[in-house]
């Protein structure tokens, strides 16, 4: 019994060992405390943790608007290799919820082969108490389709509402201003389409938020007023719904910078006794008058104008040059005015025998010198189809109106302008029918928009208060320009010499490639 006891005591106060079993599949030692019968090594080489997960999948691209359709029905937009792109391809694997992923990342594949190759890593159990980690990789074929929003644009219901904007005056010079608003604050981004007619333009919408959007804009940039009508496309009598198509018809006030205007006797005497013969000298969400006899200026908001609407006496198409034989400044100033009694006479008169002159007082003391010319309005026995000019007494009425500086502009200088503006994409609408009325007045409708789009840039160069809002670009010619003189010979030496006009500094232009890298 002695010796029996002996060896337990042996037994139980001995070094424990730890129990080893083989693998099954090597042969290699391993813990057997765990329960497994194949070591980590050859679990990873005989289980898959990934079966049942995709190597293959489809991503659905529309190649207009270039976006990628998240099931179900949502367009996203999402750049190459961005983590946008990445959740879009992992929600599209099936299977992957039984799998904990690791890691995601993008391999790089030719842009054009229309293929997106995504290296995966995950964890999942083996067998009972086994975690393995695996790396795999899914490429995904990216197939081109058309979403919805591009596919309803070529049929016959591709809008929703439509915002159409018209303005009655003979030239488009608020609607040249208006579209570089536009373009500056990017106000345009949601139209479908453009369209240009012979009063004004017409934007179209797929949604009519979108639609708001741009009449809030344009109410804070002119004076404007609009009424909403619909039409009736469809209606379900079983469910009670309906679709309708939304109009918003806009009618920009008819006034314009530099036109002539008699007010209303009320109306003047409610803007601060101002005179009733005024010039518009700015044109935003209100319009602003002026009295080139006192500079007496005064602005009117767009709602007080539609309360009692009136139109222009005589427009900018009407002006005349005028040539300033002298400038006796008074000393009374106010902002970039100064008031001045000036001498003048027409310019068809000088060198004729009816050389009459003319005093008027002026609010372009600063600008005008002896010799210089001057755009102004002829009243002296004028005859205007107005009840207001009727109404004025014979005493208030003077015999010129002068407006603005008139620069003598040399041809190669108006075609090798350092500067250029962005235009928008317009579709223009089939006028008249036949081909010889329509070739005519096309032709007739070009001359004149040329001639507005020159005064207009010419309206650029002579106001700096009115580039402040309009995004100016560097053209081809800009660096012809800046090395003018070294380049320049005795020929273009001397039409300079008879071009005054102003210049735009260089300074000022922005560079058209560096606005599409911020873009981007």
């Amino acid at each position: 019994m002695s010796n029996y006891s002996n060896i337990d005591h042996t037994h139980n106060h001995g070094d424990h060992v730890q129990a080893t079993v083989l693998c099954c599949n090597c042969g290699v030692p391993m813990d057997g405390s765990t329960g497994l019968v194949m070591c980590y090594d050859c679990i990873k080489l005989n289980v898959d943790i990934t079966d049942g997960i995709p190597r293959e999948a489809n991503l659905s691209f529309c190649r207009n608007c270039e976006r990628f359709l998240q099931p179900p029905t949502n367009w996203i937009k999402a750049e190459l290799e961005s983590r946008e792109l990445l959740a879009l391809c992992l929600r599209r694997l099936k299977g992957l919820n039984k799998v904990r992923l690791i890691d995601a990342a993008f391999i790089w594949t030719e842009p054009h082969s229309r293929r997106i190759r995504v290296k995966l890593t995950v964890q999942g159990e083996a067998f009972s108490n086994a975690i393995i980690q695996q790396s795999f990789e899914v490429e995904y074929l990216v197939i081109a389709m058309q979403c919805p929003d591009c596919a309803k644009s070529y049929t016959a219901h591709t809008w929703n509402t439509a915002v159409q904007i018209r303005q009655k005056v003979p030239h488009k010079r608020t609607f040249l201003y208006l579209e570089q608003l536009i373009l500056k604050h990017n106000a345009h981004v949601d139209t479908i389409s453009i369209k240009e007619n012979k009063d004004g333009l017409d934007f179209y919408y797929g949604k009519q938020n979108h639609a708001v959007k741009m009449l809030d804009f344009l109410s804070s940039t002119v004076p404007i007023k609009y009424k909403k009508s619909e039409e009736l496309i469809s209606a379900d009598i079983h469910s009670g719904t309906s679709v309708y198509k939304f109009t918003y018809s806009v009618e920009i006030a008819p006034i314009c910078k530099d036109d002539l205007i008699v007010l209303p006797a009320k109306l003047a005497k409610s803007m601060g006794n101002i005179s009733r013969l005024v010039l518009c000298s700015k044109i935003s969400n209100s319009i602003q008058f002026i009295d080139p006899a006192n500079l007496h200026i005064e602005d009117m908001q767009a709602n007080v104008y539609w309360r009692s609407p009136f139109i222009s006496l005589a427009d900018v198409t009407q002006m005349i040059e005028f040539i300033v034989l002298d400038v006796e400044p008074s000393g009374e100033r106010r902002g970039k005015y100064l008031m001045a009694d000036v001498t003048c006479v027409r310019a068809s008169d000088m060198g004729g025998s009816e050389n009459e002159e003319f005093y008027v007082r002026s609010h372009l003391g600063g600008l005008l010198h002896p010799g210089d010319s001057a755009l102004g309005y002829y009243l002296k026995n004028s005859n205007f189809n107005s009840d207001l000019f009727d109404q004025l007494e014979a005493t208030n009425v003077v015999d010129i109106v002068l407006v603005k500086k008139h620069y003598q502009r040399s041809n190669k200088r108006s075609k090798n302008r350092s500067w250029k503006l962005k235009r928008m994409a317009n579709e223009r609408k089939d006028i008249v029918a036949t081909e010889v009325l329509d070739s005519r007045q096309a032709r007739q409708e070009q001359e004149r928009a040329e001639r507005d789009y020159e005064l207009f840039l010419q309206d650029l160069e002579e106001d700096d208060e009115l580039r402040q809002n309009i995004n100016l670009y560097k053209s081809e010619n800009a660096n012809k320009v800046s090395n003018h003189d070294e380049m320049a010979d005795e020929d273009e030496m001397d039409d300079d010499d008879d071009d005054d006009a102003p210049q735009i500094d260089i300074d000022e232009l922005l560079d058209e490639l560096d606005e599409m890298n911020l873009e981007g």
